[in-house]
């Protein structure tokens, strides 16, 4: 579909904002940040500008304001749910936070670090790790998401067990309002009890009351022991049982406990070069087990070999093997962070992120599975994630020999009968991906009324002319 059009005039003036290099007209220029990065959305988008400071971000939703016209804010648009992209058919403009992309500042006493919107997340990691400290968010796609979108969606990753999700990273904030204002709450406070937490409605809000220009993030001391080990086992039970023993004997050294099926180790063999399964032997599900810690390296040693010898003795434990240097530890890792773009050359994939109790994982894969089987003989279903907090990707692969479009023809269908079950075990539809388009409509049916219109009301307070990434998370 064509977009609509803004007219030339209009243009013009958003383009003296940035400077006619840093506004981008031609499709081809533009293609880039008009598709979501699993495909899902393709949108329009008749004008990109790439701002350089918080002044020109400020003028450029003043102006939008000012002529009704949608921004869309985007960072390294590696979103899975349809929330960094413009609407098809439309005239949303994008803003690309990519130059705003400066560590601003860094205290390793004080343990933070100050960067722009668009700083990307490896470097604010590499930042961190040059004065010997520690920014814990990872993600697979930490060399090109930025920590503006990091924040928007309030993204999670792969140690959230031990440090929390990128709300409990942030002290403070700079957001840019769509009326241009500039709110400056860069504070580097652990106490601040005054008045209302005007941070939190930012951070998971999808750039939808206004566009985080500016943030502090928290640091932690390096780990000086770090151990991971990769085990098999029989079954879901066998696996949560292994936890609980974990997080009893490592308290808050435990900075990872991912599960995952052996379906899904095969697609990582298959597909994703140099990956090789670590065990001899195969087993029904495996788990990866991260531990670090402050005192020393033996600490961390002696901790995974005694969890290990404690599984295996209980029996939960089938097979395990540690991993004896960093280049084995990443090696690990890299099986686990491949394991969503392994299922892409084996066809469709109807992909779930949900969360449940964790007490309750067990029961609700079993219910999920049984499901998803009899409403789809031959689906392979894929299931993995962050067992520590409850974040499951539930993921189902098509059938072999399956048409790939009639299998995603049944994505609501299949969404309507996983998160049902999801509900059931008091769970959320969306643990850390967001809402974006994917989920806007199926939000509205899982939250409660008051809820839904609280969202409103705050959404028509910060944005009263709709300009902030129309369409995405609340509607109306």
């Amino acid at each position: 579909m064509a977009a609509a059009m803004l007219s030339p005039a209009l243009i013009s003036r958003f383009a003296a904002i940035t400077g006619p290099a840093y506004a981008l007209v031609d499709d081809r220029e533009i293609a880039p940040y008009l598709v979501e990065s699993r495909g899902l959305y393709h949108g329009t988008s008749p004008l990109v500008l790439r701002p350089g400071s918080v002044e020109e971000v400020s003028a450029i939703l003043a102006l939008a304001t000012e002529t009704g016209t949608a921004i869309v804010p985007q960072g390294g648009n590696t979103g899975h749910v349809g929330g960094s992209v413009p609407r098809e058919g439309k005239a949303d403009v994008v803003l690309s936070l990519s130059r705003l992309n400066r560590i601003r500042d860094i205290d390793p006493v004080g343990n933070v670090i100050v960067a722009d919107g668009g700083a990307v997340l490896a470097e604010i990691q590499k930042a961190a790790e040059d004065v010997d400290r520690l920014f814990p968010l990872s993600l697979g796609s930490e060399g090109t998401c930025q920590i503006g979108g990091n924040l928007s969606t309030n993204a999670g990753g792969t140690a959230v067990l031990a440090y929390g999700n990128m709300r409990h990273l942030c002290l403070g904030l700079e957001v840019v309002l769509p009326t241009g204002e500039v709110w400056n709450g860069l504070r580097r406070l652990k106490k601040d009890n005054t008045g209302y937490d005007l941070r939190n409605l930012f951070i998971g809000a999808e750039g939808s009351l206004g566009v985080i220009t500016g943030a502090v993030l928290k640091l932690f001391p390096r780990p000086l022991g770090h151990e991971v080990a990769f085990a098999g086992l029989k079954s879901v039970e066998d696996a949560l049982a292994l936890f609980e023993r974990a997080a009893s004997r490592c308290g808050t050294a435990l900075t990872g406990f991912e599960l995952m099926p052996r379906l899904g180790v095969d697609f990582t063999t298959r597909h994703i070069p140099g990956v090789r399964d670590p065990l001899a032997t195969r087993h029904d599900w495996y788990v990866l087990i991260d531990i670090s810690t402050s005192d020393a390296a033996e600490t961390a040693s002696r901790m995974m070999e005694a969890l290990l010898g404690e599984g295996i003795e209980a029996g939960l434990v089938e097979n395990a093997v540690i991993a004896s240097s960093e280049e084995q530890r990443k090696a690990l890792w890299h099986m686990r962070e491949s394991m969503s773009p392994a299922q892409k050359p084996e066809g469709g994939s109807i992909k779930h992120d949900v969360s449940v109790p964790v007490s309750s994982i067990p029961a609700f894969m079993a219910e999920a599975d049984a499901a998803v089987m009899a409403a789809m003989p031959g689906a392979r279903i894929c299931s993995f994630g962050h067992m520590g907090d409850g974040n499951i990707h539930y993921n189902i692969s098509q059938p072999i020999g399956a048409d790939k479009q009639a299998f995603l023809d049944r994505w609501r269908e299949m969404n309507h009968l996983v998160h049902g079950i999801v509900l059931k075990y008091n769970g959320s539809i969306s643990a850390e991906h967001g809402i974006g388009q994917l989920k806007r409509d199926e939000l509205a049916a899982v939250r409660t009324p008051i809820e839904m219109d609280l969202m409103r009301r705050v959404k028509h307070a910060f944005d009263p002319a709709g300009i902030m990434n129309p369409g995405k998370v609340v509607a109306g």
